[in-house]
C-alpha cells in the first residue's frame, strides 16, 4: 500500500482531535512531576534517617519503565478496589515517573547554590523551612531552568504511551483513524509531524526563557 499524501492531509482534522488532551496532559504532568520531584528532594535533605529511604524510592521510580508504572496504576490497582479514570492515571503516571528524574535536577540545582548562602541564612536565625523558601529555592530555580525545560519536552513526547490505556490523545486519535481506514502510514506520519512541530515550539520557548534568565548569550 503506497503512502497517500492527500489522504494524510485529509485526516489531519481527525488526528488533531487529540491535541487538546496531549497538551493538557503534558502541562499537568510537568507541573506534577516538578512538584513531586521537589518534594522528594526536600524530603531527602530533611533528615539523615529518611535519606536512604527516599533515595531508594527515587531509584525505584527511575529504574522502572514508565509504561510498566502506567499499566500497574490502570490494570493492577482495580484488583485492590482502586479504579481511576484513564486521564487521571495517565497524568499521574507521567508525573510520578518523571518526578524521579526531576528530583535529581533539583538536587544539582540546590548543590550549585553557594554554601555561604545557607550559612548566612542560619546566622540570621532563619528556620530550615524559611531558608529553603526564601534563600535556596529562588536561586535554585535559575540553575534548573534549562534541564526542566528539556524534561518538559520529554514529557510531551511520552504522552503517546497513554494510548495503551485508551486516553484520547494524539496517538490515540491517529490509531482510531487507522482502525477505521486500515491505513497506518498516514496517521502515524501526521502524529510525527505534529509532535515535531510542538517540540520545536517548546524548544523556541525554552530558549527564549533561558535568554531572559541570562543563561545563554543572545544571538546577533
Amino acid at each position: 500500500m503506497n503512502f497517500n499524501f492527500s489522504f494524510a492531509i485529509e485526516i489531519v482534522p481527525r488526528v488533531l482531535e487529540g491535541i487538546g488532551n496531549t497538551v493538557m496532559i503534558a502541562i499537568i504532568s510537568f507541573i506534577g512531576a516538578a512538584a513531586l520531584g521537589l518534594f522528594w528532594e526536600l524530603l531527602r535533605r530533611s533528615h539523615a534517617t529518611v535519606r536512604p529511604v527516599v533515595q531508594f524510592v527515587i531509584d525505584a521510580i527511575r529504574s522502572t519503565p514508565a509504561l510498566v508504572q502506567i499499566y500497574f496504576l490502570f490494570f493492577v490497582l482495580p484488583y485492590y478496589g482502586v479504579t481511576l479514570p484513564a486521564l487521571l492515571v495517565g497524568s499521574f503516571g507521567l508525573s510520578f515517573y518523571y518526578s524521579g528524574y526531576m528530583s535529581e535536577v533539583f538536587k544539582a540545582g540546590i548543590d550549585a547554590v553557594p554554601a555561604g548562602q545557607s550559612e548566612a541564612a542560619q546566622s540570621l536565625g532563619l528556620s530550615w523551612a524559611d531558608m529553603i523558601r526564601f534563600v535556596i529555592l529562588p536561586q535554585m530555580l535559575r540553575n534548573v531552568a534549562a534541564p526542566l525545560g528539556a524534561y518538559s519536552i520529554s514529557i510531551l513526547k511520552s504522552t503517546p504511551l497513554l494510548a495503551v490505556i485508551s486516553v484520547p490523545e494524539l496517538l490515540g486519535s491517529a490509531l482510531d483513524v487507522a482502525s477505521d481506514t486500515y491505513r497506518y502510514a498516514e496517521p502515524m506520519f501526521d502524529v510525527g509531524v505534529l509532535f515535531l512541530a510542538m517540540s520545536l515550539v517548546a524548544v523556541a520557548g525554552i530558549t527564549q526563557l533561558e535568554r531572559r534568565l541570562g543563561l545563554t548569550a543572545p544571538s546577533h
